[in-house]
């Protein structure tokens, strides 16, 4: 590493020579670090900045919204968009957006839709070294929005998700081990989940529940090996079985998962803000004001900004309001992942937000 420092463009031969060894013991090294993804491409271009890793969904995202106030059970005038998609494909490029150094583990088909899935991810600044092919069709998420952009009814197709099995993270394990902030979200098998934590021993690792059903099949898996859980009122109540209608409820749910040895919940309350609880200390932060355009990857970006403060070493509690405020500019957007979103952009949301409260 420091010889490549030195001179990116080194040879293999001139490797071998400086640290007498063959050249073929140097390529086998250059290869590893590069699954490692310490060595990022030709020339040996370093990584020296923190890495996130996010294992988890990718697909298609299919969305059709209501001209107005929709009503069921027969046609309603509206429009449609096909753009990439899946909850930690999102959280992934949002995170690129944001200027950090980020790839991605997951699964698409050798399909035209996998195709553009990739070359759109790839173009938002996301390494896919480790995005596996498969025979079977990219995965589609479905969603049939309202006038307002509020959501009326989902289907997810994520067959090929199911292929993320441990064999396949483990071809992933130096990455892995080897990440600043690790992202799993609740698509994973209870299989691959546990292994990718067993991988990824002493790494900030963050889990993503995504739905209820799922949440509720992968409750058991969650333990000590995880450092923070980002549920909803429903999702929380599936990982801990317990009832979160009230404040107190939701309180007691938390000291629950606080109890199986996770350090950091935080539950978002919609409208409302969110519950940041770690195991010394619970604060309630505002949602920040918005202009609802449409809901669809508000989450991603809320997840993904508050990653983005803990690799540049800020506390939860601005990460979390880092969020809120990347929440807030999302839901304001037509697009799943703002194409403009930046670290400036969010901060000045997040300002403007501050200085409203302190000078209504």
């Amino acid at each position: 590493m420091d010889l490549l420092r030195r001179d990116p463009l080194m040879s293999a031969e001139a490797l071998a020579g400086a640290l007498g060894t063959t050249r073929a013991s140097v390529n086998v090294h250059v290869s590893n670090l590069g699954k490692k993804g310490v060595i990022l491409g030709r020339g040996y271009v370093l990584a020296e900045s923190p890495a996130a890793v996010v294992v988890g969904g990718s697909n298609i995202d299919l969305k059709a919204r209501s001209r107005a106030p929709a009503t069921p059970h027969t046609s309603n005038p509206g429009h449609g968009s096909m753009t990439p998609g899946g909850v930690g494909r999102n959280i992934a490029e949002n995170l690129a957006r944001l200027g950090d150094r980020v790839h991605l583990v997951s699964v698409v088909g050798r399909d035209p839709l996998g195709e553009t899935l990739l070359s759109q991810t790839v173009a938002a600044g996301v390494r896919v070294e480790h995005v596996t092919r498969t025979e079977r069709p990219t995965g589609t998420y479905t969603a049939v929005l309202d006038a307002d952009g509020e959501l009326l009814v989902a289907i997810a197709d994520m067959e090929a998700i199911s292929e993320i099995g441990p064999e396949l993270v483990g071809s992933s394990r130096d990455l892995i081990a080897s990440a600043e902030v690790l992202v799993l979200d609740g698509n994973l098998s209870r299989e691959a989940l546990e292994h990718t934590l067993d991988l990824a021993a002493g790494v900030r690792t963050i889990f993503e529940p995504v739905s209820v059903p799922k949440a509720a099949g992968l409750r058991d898996a969650l333990d000590d090996r995880v450092y923070a859980v980002t549920p909803n009122r429903d999702e929380l109540t599936a990982l801990t079985d317990l009832p979160t209608r009230t404040d107190r409820q939701v309180r007691r749910a938390v000291s629950s998962l606080h109890d199986r040895g996770i350090e950091l919940v935080w539950v978002r309350l919609g409208d409302r803000g969110s519950l940041l609880a770690t195991t010394e200390e619970t604060i309630e932060i505002p949602a920040l004001p918005a202009r609802v355009e449409e809901v669809t990857g508000a989450g991603d970006a809320m997840l993904a900004a508050f990653c983005h403060v803990l690799l540049a070493g800020g506390t939860p509690q601005h990460a979390a309001r880092f969020g809120h405020a990347a929440a807030a500019l999302t839901v304001a957007s037509p697009h799943t992942v703002r194409p403009d979103l930046t670290p400036r952009l969010v901060q000045d949301a997040l300002d403007a937000a501050t200085d409203l409260r302190e000078n209504p």
